[in-house]
């Protein structure tokens, strides 16, 4: 078990990154980050944007470290800039793709499924700052399914590995 932290939850209704960012940023630059995040088994956030759409269930949480938030290019960079769900520091989330993870708040674990990188895309240089994109390449976060209902709040948490792949890539 690791303690981490939960530094920022963000829960967004709407998709605000459409277009191409040469189109430049949507006018409406409102603060999405909340205290707190229902989580439902296999649906996502409660409110948010991919919440049980199903092209995105095997993404619907997407985890970032807060050690890779690219503060020499944006001092203020935060989860509204890179549009990722949870903000943690103290575990390299990037490195965990493939297994399943535990994140207690305080209120029970809540399990996720790591499925795949959280590729950066070019609105990065645009939230962000020019090179945000090249910057977060390998080190943008997860895409992840919850595995289990649960709520996670803003503070102090634990972290923990619940089940890693084997050889052939099922998880054990």
């Amino acid at each position: 078990m690791t303690e981490v932290e939960v530094l920022q939850l963000l829960v967004s209704p709407a998709h605000r990154l459409s277009g191409r960012p040469a189109d430049g940023l949507p006018s409406d630059p409102s603060d999405e980050r909340v205290a707190r995040a229902e989580v439902r088994r296999n649906l996502g956030l409660v409110g948010d944007r991919y919440y049980a759409r199903p092209a995105h269930r095997n993404a619907a949480v997407t985890i970032l470290s807060a050690q890779n938030l690219p503060l020499d290019i944006n001092p203020s960079a935060d989860l509204r800039h890179t549009r990722r769900n949870i903000l943690l520091s103290g575990a390299d989330i990037d490195s965990y793709v493939g297994t399943t993870i535990a994140l207690d708040c305080g209120t029970g674990p809540v399990l996720f499924a790591v499925n795949r990188p959280a590729r950066p895309c070019a609105w990065m240089d645009a939230t962000v700052g020019p090179g945000a994109q090249r910057a977060l390449r390998d080190k943008g976060g997860v895409r992840c399914t919850p595995l289990s209902d649960g709520v996670i709040n803003l503070g102090p948490a634990t972290f923990y590995l619940v089940s890693e792949p084997d050889a052939a890539g099922s998880l054990v």
